[in-house]
């Protein structure tokens, strides 16, 4: 199992080319199931959710393959609609094959999802929403087992709470339904705008309204061959390496427009941000500045992001408040970040931030994806030696993420654990 060993201190500086998102390609993947032949993807990042996803498409019948950042997915002979729970438990995003099963197909089982460690999160409104487009759902044995005779009748369904992975789900399913159907309260975030765009293109008929999304049915989608978009995930945590670490990045193929609000809270910490249409410049703060912030569904200030902006809170020059209203749960990091010398405390959903003089390298463990970004950001400040355990975790959602970090200044190490074997 591998690890990272960092030193901290030093300052980054250097260009860092964004790559394609993970949370953008995860769906537009099961969204190939809708249509014969093959699709096309540019820009895919290689990430374990990545072949985790390849691997769902695999078992139920479809061709996956790639070269370089190219991929490849043929649905034309798929023959078993079931998504396992051996793949499933490892990635949540593995439920998005229920939707496109259940149109083209009009059957699936799928098994109820895993992921992250932290927090229950239900897939209740997946459930809710395609039993109202028309489907007959039954739930046993750890699986949801969804039919329908001939196509989707089509539907409306009003979300109670704003749901990314349900707003993606219940449009796949909906694109290839009999009639009309209306999704209320949709998710806005660019990932959902993306997978409109990719359904459009392959012939779907979506319109957009001012309280969600209006989908006529059509009998038939095609293949599309389309360019995934950059991950901003990616980019607002670089951004708050350089804010904590200091120096000046520059970040290209920057989706700088989708960033607005974790621009706005970095400069408010004291960063100085220099953007134009796909380019960044990011020139950390000499004292990080305290903050108060909530996280938010798009355009707010992302749930991903929550542990990174915390990491650099942790060096503010007073007390900073977070909480976070999309998952309450989701701060498995606070331990961790204490160790390295942090002062963070928990009430509820809000996490207390006690600025601090200095952090100190220690050993510490990662927990989840976006947990992993926060302890190697403060462990790029930390004096002396950070040891992070189980980074495969950050493997998930990050790009050989050491090597862009080498590339800007940094002392990262990527080691084997000898003492796990």
């Amino acid at each position: 199992m591998d690890k990272f060993i960092l030193h901290g201190g030093r300052k980054l500086s250097g260009t860092i080319f964004i790559g394609g998102s993970k949370n953008g390609t995860l769906p537009v993947m099961a969204a190939a199931l809708l249509a014969k032949g093959v699709t096309t993807l540019l820009n895919v990042p290689h990430l374990m959710d990545i072949r985790t996803m390849s691997n769902v498409l695999r078992v139920i019948g479809a061709q996956v393959y790639g070269k370089g950042s190219t991929f490849k997915i043929d649905a034309s002979r798929c023959n078993h609609f079931e998504a396992p729970y051996d793949l499933v438990k490892t990635m949540r995003a593995s439920f998005y094959a229920l939707g496109p099963l259940v149109a083209r197909f009009h059957r699936a089982r799928v098994s109820l999802p895993g992921g992250c460690a932290w927090g229950p999160r239900p897939v209740d409104l997946h459930i809710k929403g395609l039993a109202a487009l028309g489907a007959d759902i039954r739930t046993e044995y750890g699986y949801v087992e969804a039919s329908t005779k001939g196509r989707l009748p089509g539907g409306s369904f009003e979300f109670d709470t704003v749901s990314v992975g349900a707003t993606a789900n219940l449009l796949m399913a909906s694109v290839l339904a009999k009639g009309k159907s209306r999704l209320i309260n949709t998710a806005q975030e660019p990932e959902i705008a993306f997978l409109i765009r990719f359904l459009r293109k392959m012939g779907a008929c979506i319109r957009e309204t001012r309280d969600g999304l209006e989908i006529t049915g059509v009998r038939e989608l095609r293949p599309v061959r389309m360019t995934v978009i950059p991950d901003r995930i990616e980019a607002g945590t670089f951004m708050a390496a350089a804010c904590l670490a200091g120096g000046r990045i520059t970040l290209k193929n920057c989706p700088v427009e989708d960033l607005a609000c974790a621009v706005d809270v970095f400069e408010k910490a004291g960063a100085r941000i220099h953007a134009s249409k796909d380019s960044l410049v990011l020139e950390g703060p000499g004292t990080v500045r305290p903050l108060e912030l909530s996280t938010a569904p798009y355009p707010g200030f992302p749930t991903d992001l929550q542990a990174q902006i915390m990491a650099v809170l942790a060096l503010g020059s007073g007390t900073s408040i977070i909480t976070d209203t999309v998952y309450s749960d989701r701060f498995t990091h606070v331990p961790e970040l204490n160790r390295l010398g942090a002062d963070i405390t928990l009430q509820n959903n809000t996490a207390v931030i006690r600025g601090v003089r200095e952090l100190r390298g220690a050993q510490v463990m990662a927990t989840d994806l976006r947990a992993s970004a926060a302890l190697l950001i403060a462990g790029l400040k930390a004096e002396g030696k950070t040891e992070i355990s189980r980074v495969y975790h950050i493997d998930r959602g990050y790009e050989k993420i050491e090597e862009k970090f080498r590339g800007i200044g940094a002392r990262i190490e990527r080691i084997k654990d000898e003492s796990l074997f």
